[in-house]
């Protein structure tokens, strides 16, 4: 199950990450996946004393969102990183680590998240692409859109022809770690909220007690 974010970002926001982006430094991405074979994109030098600003702004979005805190019930986010791809980079079919060093302490990554900095009619290619059976699903959003998806998946980013993708990226650790229960902890959420006005009170308090019992029983 995927998880899409419109207007994640505001555009004063947006702006702001633009210009960062311009002026900081970017390393090659393989700095952080040195025996990779696949990945051939940068990303944000972490020694850059303005890596801390854009990721705090990112991290403050994503906090912000009832969408993603809803669907993801998170514990831990890592630090956002904002990454580029100029044309002929990719990142090749690739599973996430099950488990990161964030901050000094291990974060297991239950959800990958993309959010998308530029324009897409600035650069064509580059869209993530997620393996779900046998289709490939591909995500293409407009600027300050996210989308959240398992760190379990087989993904891509197709190759840049044109242009440049400009994103951030990071991973959560949600408080239900099993997918299954947390897409019907979200489910029956949603429908509680969606029907709150068309069923009783008594209803609605029953909706609520399932969902903290099941909570309860399943976070971690």
């Amino acid at each position: 199950m995927f998880l899409e974010v419109q207007n994640l970002l505001t555009g004063e926001e947006l702006s702001h990450l633009r210009g960062l982006a311009g002026r900081l430094t970017f390393v090659d991405g393989r700095q952080t996946n040195a025996h990779s074979k696949v990945k051939n994109n940068l990303q944000l030098d972490y020694a850059d004393p303005g890596y801390a600003e854009s990721s705090t702004l990112l991290h403050t979005a994503l906090a912000r969102s009832p969408e993603v805190q809803a669907f993801a019930m998170p514990k831990v986010i890592a630090r956002p990183l904002m990454t580029r791809y100029a044309p002929g980079m990719n990142y090749g079919a690739h599973s996430d680590s099950a488990f990161m060093m964030v901050d000094g302490q291990v974060l297991r990554s239950d959800l990958s998240c993309t959010i998308f900095l530029g324009d897409p009619s600035s650069y064509e290619g580059g869209e993530l692409a997620v393996r779900l059976g046998e289709r490939w699903v591909e995500f293409k959003l407009p600027a300050g859109g996210a989308v959240v998806y398992p760190s379990t998946t087989i993904h891509e980013v197709r190759p840049v022809t044109t242009g440049e993708r400009l994103v951030a990226i990071t991973f959560m650790e949600s408080r239900i770690p099993d997918q299954m229960q947390r897409e019907a902890l979200f489910q029956l959420n949603e429908v509680a909220a969606t029907e709150a006005f068309n069923v009783s009170w008594e209803s609605r308090t029953r909706l609520a007690y399932v969902s903290g019992l099941l909570t309860r029983m399943w976070a971690r």
